[in-house]
Parts: C-alpha cells; structure tokens; sequence
C-alpha cells in the first residue's frame, strides 16, 4: 500500500509540481486520506491521495480481491482567490473515502455527493465524474493489479445534478461546452438547462 501510494504522490508532482499544502483525514475504519493542493497561475488544484490504496470493490461480490480491481484518486481544479475553495478538503477526502465506506465504485458519468456545499458558500454539493487520463497519466501498476486513474471532478450545482440524472453525464458535458461554461470558476451559476 505505501509502495502504490509513494508511485501515485510521484505521479501527481510529475504532472502538478511540489504541492504548496497537504491535510489528512481519517475516518473511522477506513484509511488515511490525504488531500493535495497545487497552485498552477491562477489555477488550484485538489488531488486526493489514499484511494487508491485499495482496488474499488464491488459491493455485491461476495470476496473482496485485494489485488484486482479499478483504483483512481480524485482531481479538482478552480480558479484560486475567487473563492475559499481550501474548504474542499474535507468534502473531497469524503469522497475519496466512499469506495472503503459504502463500497462505492467510482467510474466516469457517476455522481457523487457530499450532501453541503463543498466549501463555504460554494453553489455546489456535488461532482461528476469526468474521464480519467486528461490531467494526469493512468499509472500502471505491476500484474495482476489495475492501473490508478485520476479521475477529474466536475462541481455541478443542484439543478444541473438534477438534470444529468434525466439526461445523462454526457448531455451536461455538451450542454456546458455549447455553452461555453468555465467549469474552474468556482462562482459560477448553472447553466442554462431550457
């Protein structure tokens, strides 16, 4: 666990640069979550590091194969000094812990939900879940064990979390790309969903 996790923290500062904050969370019977902050110009970025330790499992499998199976950390980005976004870690640690806590597999498309604002006054309690391989190269681990994802998050608002779940993760895509939405500005408003 501390050798894939050591690859994954390499892997996240080739891609990132040395991160300018760290915080960790514990909860109870999971371990460790570590959350990551990059500044990039005037771009932040959250990157979980913990999740992967453990290959996600299927909740309804009967034997949970401690080698096999998906393994991803999570990636935020937002503009920084528009918001106080450093309110993310606890929420992003929450997610990051879900597959150990409800058996959870996180996969492009889904939801996730945290159930409060993601930071003070932030618009959004919710992400969704984008494809990995964009930000950070998937990290190949040795056989039989899955390569780590790093999955992008989304922040959707209430009503725009309301509308994928009638239409789908892919139709939110292309409406805020039609739109021309800033998906890093951490003030921004839904987008129209006429």
């Amino acid at each position: 666990m501390a050798e894939i996790l050591a690859l994954v923290e390499a892997r996240l500062r080739s891609a990132f640069g040395e991160p300018v904050a760290r915080a960790a969370v514990t909860f109870l019977g999971t371990d460790r979550i570590e959350v990551l902050r990059f500044a990039e110009g005037d771009l932040v970025r959250y990157a979980t590091l913990g999740m992967s330790a453990h290959p996600m499992t299927d909740p309804t499998a009967v034997v949970a194969d401690p080698l096999r199976g998906p393994r991803a950390e999570l990636v935020l980005t937002v503009r920084g000094g528009l918001a106080p976004t450093d309110g993310l870690l606890r929420p992003l640690a929450v997610l990051a812990a879900s597959p150990q806590v409800e058996g959870l597999v996180v996969a492009p498309g889904a939801s996730l939900d945290v159930g409060e604002p993601l930071w003070e006054g932030a618009p959004f309690s919710s992400v969704l879940v984008a494809e990995p391989g964009g930000l950070v190269e998937d990290l190949e681990l040795d056989d039989p064990m899955d390569p780590v994802l790093f999955f992008p998050l989304l922040p959707m608002t209430p009503n725009e979390a309301a509308w994928k779940r009638v239409h789908g993760a892919a139709a939110l895509q292309e409406r805020w790309l039609a739109r021309g939405t800033d998906l890093r500005d951490p003030l921004r408003t839904a987008v129209a969903l006429d």
